[in-house]
């Protein structure tokens, strides 16, 4: 069974169907193969507009380029403000909601979680197959925050994405665990036994006071779903962590992404505590020193740039930080990417 949101059923024709999102946003269930807790989906979430249809404007896209959205660790596709900006430079806007997340969390599974990140590789390759190849899109931006920043670099790395991505956007890319020495050379060793005979041990949980400052009910910009983004947290797994910490390792090895990558990040880190004054204008989820020593790991190609009072999500970020942030994004692309595309 579908969880709430999810629009059509697992098996049933692909089509479009409205999106909670309202307006004018449609979402799709792509079918994945099941898992060792049953039937996963994935959720390709879009703009009517960009999915019509048509034969002329599907001739039309071939010259045109896509941005496909990956959401963090416990999260969703909600900011529609986000795809503004991209359309407003010519960009059409797609997200997915990756298994177990958000839209495509069924009512059978353990949330937000997996036991190896190449897991995410087929539903990645189903959604960028209907963005190219359906939909006729002639150039892919990977737009990756957090969780999603380290995925879109791994897959990037394979053969399938090497082949299919023309640019990456990574907004605060998790390249490293946010802990002193002792946790992540020790207890990654510890976790990776752990991990593989008792994947299901809860190793944290609780409510993220930066993640109940971003909402409303609590005095921040953004309306967020109860049911996609739980306001008092989601467990952090054993067998989920370790999949995390060996996907970075294999970063840390050094990956080959052949196309550009801008990585983007706060200026200052700070401890994720509702006391923190600074908690509005720091990342409180990673340390920014790990990104900026990470990102030249991803590629030969790889810019970073660090946004004065960004928070974790940049996205999300009050003004004028955010703004700075989309600014720097535009100012990348327009040099580096539209550069490339005439080159």
């Amino acid at each position: 069974m579908s969880a709430p949101g999810v629009p059509g059923a697992p098996g049933a024709p692909a089509r479009w169907e409205p999106d909670d999102l309202g307006d004018d946003w449609v979402a799709r269930t792509l079918p994945l193969r099941p898992n060792a807790e049953g039937e996963v989906v994935a959720t390709l979430v879009a703009r009517a507009g960009a999915v019509t249809d048509d034969a002329s404007l599907r001739a039309g896209r071939a010259g045109r380029t896509a941005v496909l959205y990956i959401h963090g660790f416990a999260d969703y596709f909600f900011q529609t403000h986000l795809a503004r900006e991209w359309e407003d430079h010519g960009i059409d806007f797609f997200a997915i909601d990756l298994h177990g997340y958000g839209r495509s969390l069924l009512e059978h599974q353990t949330p937000n979680f997996c036991t190896d990140l190449r897991e995410y590789g087929e539903e990645l390759a189903a959604a960028t197959r209907v963005v190219r190849e359906e939909l006729g899109y002639g150039r892919l931006v990977i737009n990756g925050h957090s969780t999603g920043g380290l995925l879109a670099a791994l897959w990037a790395h394979s053969e399938t994405g090497r082949e299919t991505v023309d640019g990456l956007v990574l907004n605060s890319p998790w390249l490293d665990l946010n802990r002193p020495w002792f946790d992540r050379v020790i207890g990654t060793a510890v976790l990776d036994v752990v991990g593989r005979r008792a994947r299901y041990v809860v190793v944290q949980h609780g409510p993220s006071e930066y993640s109940r400052s971003l909402r409303t009910e609590s005095g921040g910009e953004w309306e967020i779903d109860e049911r996609y983004k739980p306001y008092d947290g989601t467990a952090v797994l054993a067998g989920w962590l370790r999949a995390i910490r060996a996907g970075q390792a294999r970063l840390a090895a050094g990956l080959d992404v052949r196309c550009p990558v801008l990585v983007c990040c706060s200026t200052q880190s700070g401890v994720n505590r509702a006391d923190n004054p600074d908690l509005s204008r720091v990342d409180v989820v990673l340390d920014v020193r790990h990104i900026v020593a990470r990102a030249p790991a991803i590629g030969p190609d790889v810019d970073v740039v660090q946004i004065e009072d960004g928070i974790h999500d940049l996205a999300l970020s009050p003004e004028p930080a955010r703004s700075a942030y989309f600014a720097a994004v535009f100012e990348w692309v327009a040099t580096r990417l539209d550069a490339a595309a005439t080159a």
